[in-house]
């Protein structure tokens, strides 16, 4: 053991003899320590918030966008064929969206419809992915007996704003019509109700609508033409290469727009959100770290006669800096391990345990999400100890900086 880490590790351990230096010791670890686990707790619920959020939102919103630049999308079934040899690319299926309005004897409401190939359906179900669920319920809807009506599958919320439930009818008014001579005459065609979907997000379980493509192109006087394509990827992490071999097969009168693209702006509001909790809930670590240089710079004015006697037993000033640098760190350290250990601790049994429930109409879930990555552990950890290491350099400085002989004479 060097020189400089006895002499800490005695100061660390030895009695002050003012019992006030001791309790802001412990004030210090304490402060560190809770703020070290709020950060954990805290960004592990926010991440947790985020995956769990993003997860339901790529389970209604596709991976890859592939639209036309210029004029119809006609060609999306040889383009279809283009993009069967990507080995990484889950499903691929041409879509029509626009909005409509849905009517039924008593009440109306806005939508948002999709037309959807059914045929995608011959892929494995995700579970989460609501396009390729709303598929199965197509194929496996049974025709009306009375009138064969075409199938419709709406959200829950839209279902209930309506005031229709699984095998009602609903009225759909489609603002591309025809021409008469009483003018613009709207298209409106009578769907049954086959089946409702629920992803807990009221954007979509209020907005959305699922119909079959053929019905919509027929219904939107669009019978060679789609929307665009919609892909779904086994990794959706390998986005930017994906889209980067598409653009490549498909050329420039294609644009090619992937999921970050598109949840931009939500993803990097939750980004700065995060970010912003994260500096807020250091500052208590802050406060700590000012406990720390508080209780080094009175042990300094306590410590002035034995930091005399060392120096003049060959101590340098460097050194003696560095005795009160390491026992502010070993209290950084100590405070870091505790807050750490009581932070993954508390994760774990949020996880496991449901301790706080959050009000299911108010939120989309019951229990808090926690997502602990070892990244943002590290992260939290470094930041203390750096934090703690910065409030020990004016104390160590003042050490440094102690007259022997002045301190011998007056002490």
């Amino acid at each position: 053991m060097s020189f400089v880490t006895f002499v800490s590790g005695r100061y660390l351990r030895t009695r002050q003899k003012r019992a006030f230096i001791s309790l802001i010791t412990v004030l210090s670890i304490s402060g560190v320590s809770v703020g070290v686990m709020a950060l954990i707790v805290v960004i592990a619920v926010m991440a947790g918030f985020e995956t769990d959020l993003k997860s339901r939102i790529m389970g209604i919103r596709p991976h890859l966008v592939i639209t036309k630049s210029q004029g119809a999308f006609t060609d999306y079934d040889l383009i279809l064929k283009e993009l069967e040899p990507i080995r990484e690319i889950d499903t691929a299926s041409a879509y029509i969206t626009t909005q409509v309005v849905l009517r039924t004897s008593t009440r109306t409401a806005g939508a948002l419809l999709k037309g959807i190939d059914t045929a995608q359906e011959k892929s494995g179900i995700d579970g989460v992915d609501t396009t390729r669920l709303a598929a199965r319920s197509f194929t496996k809807a049974s025709p009306n007996a009375n009138n064969n009506l075409p199938g419709i599958i709406l959200g829950k919320e839209l279902a209930a704003n309506l005031g229709v439930i699984r095998g009602d009818t609903v009225y759909m008014v489609s603002p591309r019509g025809m021409l008469s001579p009483a003018g613009h005459m709207p298209a409106m065609v009578k769907f049954q109700i086959v089946d409702l979907f629920e992803t807990g997000m009221y954007e979509f379980d209020g907005t959305l609508a699922f119909i079959n493509l053929t019905q919509a192109q027929k219904m939107l006087r669009m019978p060679a033409s789609v929307s665009g394509i919609e892909i779904r990827l086994a990794d959706m992490e390998q986005v930017k290469m994906i889209s980067d071999a598409i653009e490549r097969i498909v050329g420039s009168d294609y644009t090619i727009e992937n999921w970050k693209q598109i949840n931009r702006n939500l993803f990097s509001a939750l980004r700065l959100e995060k970010t912003v909790m994260f500096i807020i809930l250091t500052l208590i670590v802050l406060v700590a770290a000012f406990n720390i240089a508080g209780s080094l710079v009175m042990m300094v004015m306590e410590k002035r006669k034995d930091i005399a006697i060392l120096k003049t037993m060959g101590a340098t000033a460097r050194s003696i800096g560095q005795i009160f640098v390491i026992k502010g760190l070993l209290i950084g350290l100590v405070g870091t391990l505790l807050g750490t250990s009581a932070g993954l601790v508390l994760c774990t049994l949020l996880k496991r345990y449901s301790f706080i429930q959050l009000p299911s109409d108010i939120y989309y879930i019951s229990r808090l999400p926690v997502s602990l990555k070892v990244s943002d552990v590290l992260l939290i950890a470094l930041s203390a100890l750096f934090i703690c290491f910065a409030a020990t350099l004016y104390p160590a400085r003042q050490a440094a900086g102690v007259d022997p002989v002045e301190a011998i004479r007056h002490g």
